[in-house]
């Protein structure tokens, strides 16, 4: 919800990848790290197939912020990204849409043959069994069919009131105080 205050998870916008009797698993697509992915391949030792002569000229996708997904394992890697090839460690979340988390497909971006779409976040978001339905169920969360675009296309400062408009509902238009008549 727009009015949620905590430091995590207010303002933020998840996208969904697996959600079942076990519990719920997002990636959080709109709070940048101050980490570029140019930066996150070097850290894990991958080499670019392009090595561009000055920053400017580095490939728009080697220059994009690296998400943080979500408080659960921060330290661990994942990768939302169109599907393509079949890596190990796959989530097909939707005909369009995997989660990885091996290196294999970092590894495969970093070489220029990677998808062609690709947002990556450390960390995650996780939900124990009924705990997602129980946040929902007291008006915690907002929830909308994901649209592709606003995850890869759009900048990150505008995902938020994307998600919102999907809902038919202006941000601007929200107040954080609510009350009884």
């Amino acid at each position: 919800m727009p009015s949620m205050l905590d430091p995590i998870f207010g303002g933020t916008v998840v996208y969904m990848c697996e959600h079942n009797q076990n519990g719920a698993l997002g990636v959080v697509i709109n709070k940048p790290t101050d980490m570029t992915m140019n930066v996150l391949f070097d850290r894990i030792n991958l080499k670019l197939e392009i090595i561009p002569d000055t920053p400017e000229a580095m490939p728009e996708m080697y220059r994009r912020p690296v998400m943080f997904g979500g408080p659960v394992q921060v330290e661990r890697g994942f990768v939302l990204h169109s599907t393509t090839d079949k890596f190990s460690s796959t989530l097909q979340v939707t005909d369009d849409i995997a989660l990885t988390t091996s290196k294999d497909v970092l590894e495969a971006v970093a070489h220029g043959d990677g998808p062609d779409q690709v947002l990556v976040s450390l960390g995650c978001s996780g939900w124990s069994a009924g705990q997602l339905e129980e946040e929902i169920g007291r008006n915690g969360w907002l929830t909308v069919k994901a649209d592709p675009s606003i995850i890869f296309d759009l900048p990150v400062e505008k995902r938020f009131a994307a998600a919102l408009r999907l809902l038919g509902i202006d941000p601007v238009m929200l107040s954080g105080q609510s009350g009884r008549a």
